[in-house]
């Protein structure tokens, strides 16, 4: 296991770069730390701690920003929980190399999810100029403020969006990733919810996601008691940072930067796997 003070500092720039692009800065965390010798099992753990400290980190600014969409986090959430356990069960059973390999197709699955797709599919509407950002109420509606007006925008697909969802679910407690790297695009370009909405309400949803895997991991023993402090502290400073430089930064670009971390590292670990 790293250092105290590394653990701190590879924590904070997860959640950081993760609060950015959306995706969880678990999805980074954990492929980094197998690569330094850590064991997967060790690992995942570790993975979810960053992945809730970084979204209650997030939480605030984005709840204020209107940008949170509580109604669709909490519907999706309660199938990608579901998914949660039954991975987290199964990690139990499998082998480090196999748990090494799973890493390495989620590093490289969330490469090719996370890069930009091109064009705008929402687009503001001067007819909605006076609303307020923020959800409608007993909808999976709602509206958001852009750079050059009002974008109004509703989910569609759901039951599709429940099912990858689930998936996310899956992987996550299989990795020991918060799954916010699916659940970003399934959000985004499966049910048409603006990008930006569907980071904020992804990585607000993910500490739910982090605390069920925990559970589990506790209950198996897998979490290493001397590491939360550090990894804790980093996410928490991590997710702050992240937010806060969401509004200055083209998360577009963030997730691009980040496709291509991602891919690396995937290929780091297929190769030592």
């Amino acid at each position: 296991m790293p250092p105290a003070l590394a653990l701190v500092a590879l924590a904070m720039v997860a959640a950081g770069l993760g609060a950015l692009g959306g995706l969880g800065g678990a999805v980074l965390l954990v492929p980094v730390l197998v690569l330094l010798g850590v064991d997967p099992v060790e690992a995942a753990p570790l993975g979810l701690l960053v992945a809730g400290a970084g979204s209650l980190a997030a939480a605030v600014p984005q709840l204020e920003s209107g940008l949170v969409h509580h109604r669709l986090g909490v519907t999706m959430e309660t199938t990608a929980s579901v998914g949660v356990l039954m991975g987290a069960l199964a990690s139990a059973a499998l082998s480090a190399t196999t748990l090494s390999r799973i890493l390495a197709v989620v590093a490289l699955a969330s490469a090719l999810a996370a890069g930009p797709r091109k064009g705008t599919r929402n687009l503001p509407q001067a007819t909605f100029d006076a609303e307020v950002a923020g959800e409608w109420p007993g909808t999976l509606a709602g509206a958001y403020h852009a750079d050059h007006g009002v974008v109004p925008y509703s989910a569609r697909r759901v039951p599709a969006g429940l099912a990858a969802m689930a998936g996310a679910g899956l992987v996550s407690g299989l990795s020991g990733v918060g799954g916010g790297f699916i659940k970003t695009p399934v959000m985004s370009e499966i049910m048409h919810v603006p990008v930006k909405v569907s980071a904020a309400t992804s990585t607000f949803t993910t500490g739910f996601t982090a605390a069920t895997g925990l559970v589990i991991f506790a209950a198996q023993r897998r979490v290493d008691a001397d590491a939360v402090g550090a990894v804790v502290v980093g996410g928490l400073v991590g997710g702050a940072l992240g937010v806060a430089a969401q509004r200055r930064l083209s998360p577009q670009r963030v997730r691009a930067a980040i496709s291509v971390l991602l891919a690396v590292v995937a290929v780091v670990l297929l190769v030592r796997s």
